[in-house]
C-alpha cells in the first residue's frame, strides 16, 4: 500500500489525481525493480515556495515556463502549506486529532481544506509536472512541508521521511524527505530557523537540528549525498549582502545573552560554526560556492528581504546544493534563478530557486583510466 501522493501516470490521460491508499503511519516508500530507471537524475532543482498555494493560485505559469524550460529531473520543494480566507487557514497532514497521522496526505477535513488540496492537485497533474511523481511530507499540525518531485523515468529506490533513515517514522514538522537511488542518496529539507530569542527555546531547537544532521552525514556512507533545500544559513560573510547589518540585526533591541547568538536568524556566529563543521566532518562540497568564488551583488543570493522597508535589498544565501566530495567533479552548474533587489525570477516567494546540473558519473573503465593518467 503506497503512502504518496501520485499524479496520473500517462500524459495523454485525462483522469483526475488520486492519492493512494497509506501504509501504516511512519513506513518508507518503495518502488519495485522493475520500476528503477538504470541511470539516475542529473538536473535538479530545490524551492522554498513559501505558501505552496499561494504560489499555485497566483505564479504558477511563471514558474511551469522556469520548470519547462530547465527541464529537471527532481524539483525539492519547501513550503508553508496555508492560504489567507478572512483569517489564515493551516493545512496539516491528514488525520483526527490524538490519532495517527497521514503525513502523506493533506488534511481535507473542512470544505476549505478540501477546496485547497483541490486546487493543488490539479496544478501538479498539469504540464509540466504531470512528468514528476510526488513525495509529500507533511507537518502535525504546524505549516512546514516538504516534497519531493521526479521524473518518473528516475524512480528511487526507497523513500523516507525522517534522518533515521531505517527507522519507521515521519519528523513531525514535515522538514525531511530522504531519496535512494542507485548511485546517491538525495536530502530535501526544510531546517528550523534559528529564532531571535533563547527564552524561546528556538536556540535549543535549532542546536538539536544541526546536531541530528551532522550525525546523518557521519553515517551516511555507502553512497555519496545530495543534501538540498532552505538550510537556514548563510556560511560566511560573503553569503549575505550586507554582513555588518546582518551581524547587529535586533529583535526590539533584544540581545541574547551569548555573543556568538547576536544578530540575524541564519547569519549568527553559532549557526554559521555547526554549519562549517557539518560541511567539514562530512567531507562535504557547497557545489555553488565551489564553482563561485566571488561575492555576485545581483545573483548570488538566494533570499531577498521585503522590497519595502529597512529590509529592501538585503538579501542572503540561504538555500543549497551541498554535494559528497566524491561528486565535486561532476558539478557542471549550480545557479541561484533569481536575481536583484526587485525579486525577479522569485515567482512570488521570498526565495529563489536554485538548481543544480551534474555530469553522468564514470565508467569503472574510465575511472581506472583517469587514475592511471593522475598517476
Amino acid at each position: 500500500m503506497k503512502r504518496f501522493f501520485k499524479p496520473i501516470e500517462k500524459e495523454c490521460s485525462a483522469k483526475k489525481p488520486a492519492l493512494s491508499p497509506s501504509k501504516k503511519d511512519g513506513e518508507t516508500t518503495e518502488t519495485s525493480s522493475e520500476e528503477n530507471s538504470k541511470k539516475d537524475p542529473l538536473k535538479f532543482v530545490t524551492w522554498n515556495a513559501n505558501s505552496l498555494l499561494l504560489r499555485v493560485k497566483n505564479n504558477w505559469p511563471e514558474f511551469s515556463n522556469f520548470i519547462t524550460t530547465f527541464d529537471p529531473d527532481v524539483i525539492a520543494l519547501q513550503f508553508i502549506v496555508c492560504s489567507v480566507i478572512a483569517w489564515e487557514v493551516r493545512m496539516p497532514a491528514a488525520g483526527s486529532k490524538d490519532a495517527p497521522k497521514n503525513h502523506q496526505e493533506l488534511k481535507d477535513d473542512t470544505k476549505a481544506s478540501r477546496e485547497e488540496k483541490l486546487i493543488l492537485m490539479r496544478a501538479l497533474s498539469s504540464p509540466p509536472f504531470k512528468n514528476y511523481q510526488i513525495w509529500w511530507s507533511l507537518a502535525d499540525s504546524k505549516y512546514a512541508g516538504t516534497a519531493l518531485l521526479v521524473k518518473k523515468c528516475f524512480q528511487p529506490k526507497k523513500v523516507s521521511f525522517s534522518l533515521e533513515k531505517t527507522a519507521l517514522k515521519y519528523e513531525p514538522d514535515g522538514r525531511v524527505i530522504l531519496a535512494e537511488f542507485e548511485t546517491f542518496y538525495l536530502l530535501n529539507t526544510y531546517a528550523p530557523n534559528n529564532g531571535w530569542k533563547e527564552e524561546e527555546n528556538s536556540f535549543q531547537r535549532r542546536r538539536k537540528w544541526d546536531k541530528r544532521i551532522q550525525e546523518f552525514v557521519l553515517q551516511c556512507s555507502g553512497k555519496p549525498l545530495i543534501w538540498c533545500g532552505d538550510l537556514n544559513v548563510s556560511h560566511e560573510e560573503i553569503d549575505v549582502s550586507h554582513p555588518e547589518f546582518f551581524a547587529a540585526a535586533k529583535l526590539n533591541g533584544y540581545v541574547p545573552p551569548n555573543k556568538e547568538d547576536w544578530g540575524q536568524p541564519g547569519f549568527t556566529i553559532a549557526e554559521r560554526k555547526r554549519f562549517g563543521a557539518i560541511l567539514k566532518e562530512g567531507r562535504l562540497i557547497d557545489a555553488y560556492r565551489f564553482l563561485h568564488k566571488e561575492k555576485d551583488m545581483d545573483c548570488g543570493f538566494s533570499w531577498s528581504g521585503n522590497p519595502i522597508g529597512k529590509y529592501r535589498g538585503k538579501r542572503m544565501r540561504i538555500d543549497y546544493f551541498i554535494v559528497s566530495e566524491e561528486l565535486k567533479d561532476r558539478i557542471i552548474a549550480c545557479e541561484m534563478q533569481g536575481h536583484g533587489i526587485e525579486l525577479e525570477g522569485f515567482y512570488g516567494s521570498d526565495h529563489c530557486p536554485v538548481s543544480l546540473e551534474l555530469s553522468e558519473a564514470s565508467s569503472d573503465s574510465e575511472k581506472k583510466e583517469k587514475k592511471n593518467l593522475d598517476v
